[in-house]
């Protein structure tokens, strides 16, 4: 049988990073886009450096805000491996910042990432999956979209989306023999911090971070199980139980976080 393709956006570093990793190992062919090329070569060359039977990859420097950017990578990589298999729509940013005083220009841009780039990826992976018989979008949300978060409320917002979509996206593609997968992620030690948008104290302790390598062994785990929503930790499934239940608790909580 031929080897699986998985296109993964924000390959560059943390859990994009790391899931190409792990889907090399198991002789998965990877896509690998991001803005950064010279950190995609280096993925590149780590996977490179894996035991004989890795996939192989094709770096493409790639922005998911951009509609034609995603469809050119999706080209590509069919022009190279002839198939579409997988979508990680893994590309995002972060915000910390009062909803009415946060800058016009980062609040555009986290949501042309978090939104548009998962649609536009969306978008330029189905048709390429339907030509290839099936495959399996794995949408990256958070434990806090559906959190009372103060000051991070449109990040929040913006993984509420994602969520959505991906429950949405379900039905539609069943009968096209697509799988969609949500994957909640809670706090993850990666670069995402020190890339976040807005201003803000630093986060507060007490809320355990987990690394990147354990979210992409989840993620190549949704492959096989075929699971509709991939929570990792108990903490995680609290915090978002927590806000169905006690959500002004969990938001006094979450400002003392983010304030």
């Amino acid at each position: 049988m031929a080897a699986k393709v998985a296109l993964i956006t924000g390959a560059s570093s943390g859990i994009g990073y790391e899931t190409a990793l792990a889907f090399a190992r198991e002789g998965t062919h990877i896509i690998a886009t991001a803005r950064r090329l010279e950190r995609l070569s280096e993925l590149e060359h780590a996977i490179h450096q894996l035991p004989a039977g890795h996939g192989d990859i094709l770096i493409v420097a790639g922005d998911v805000t951009s509609a034609e950017s995603m469809q050119a990578a999706v080209q590509q990589g069919l022009e190279h491996f002839g198939r579409l298999d997988i979508l990680v729509a893994n590309a995002g940013l972060g915000h910390r910042g009062a909803i009415t005083e946060a800058e016009w220009s980062d609040i555009k841009t986290l949501l042309r990432t978090n939104i548009d780039g998962v649609l536009h990826s969306i978008r330029a992976a189905v048709p390429a999956m339907r030509q290839s018989g099936g495959g399996h979008i794995i949408t990256i949300s958070s434990v806090v979209y559906n959190l009372v978060a103060p000051y991070a409320a449109i990040y929040s917002a913006s993984k509420a989306f994602v969520t959505s979509l991906a429950q949405s996206l379900r039905l539609e593609l069943e009968g096209d023999h697509i799988q969609v997968t949500d994957v909640l992620v809670g706090r993850t030690h990666t670069e995402f911090n020190e890339k976040r948008l807005g201003g803000g104290k630093r986060t507060g302790g007490g809320v355990p971070t987990m690394t990147p390598d354990r979210v992409a062994a989840a993620i190549i785990k949704a492959t096989h199980t075929r699971q509709k929503t991939v929570i990792l930790r108990l903490f995680d499934r609290l915090l978002i139980w927590g806000n169905i239940f006690v959500p002004g608790l969990i938001g006094r909580l979450a400002k003392k976080q983010y304030g």
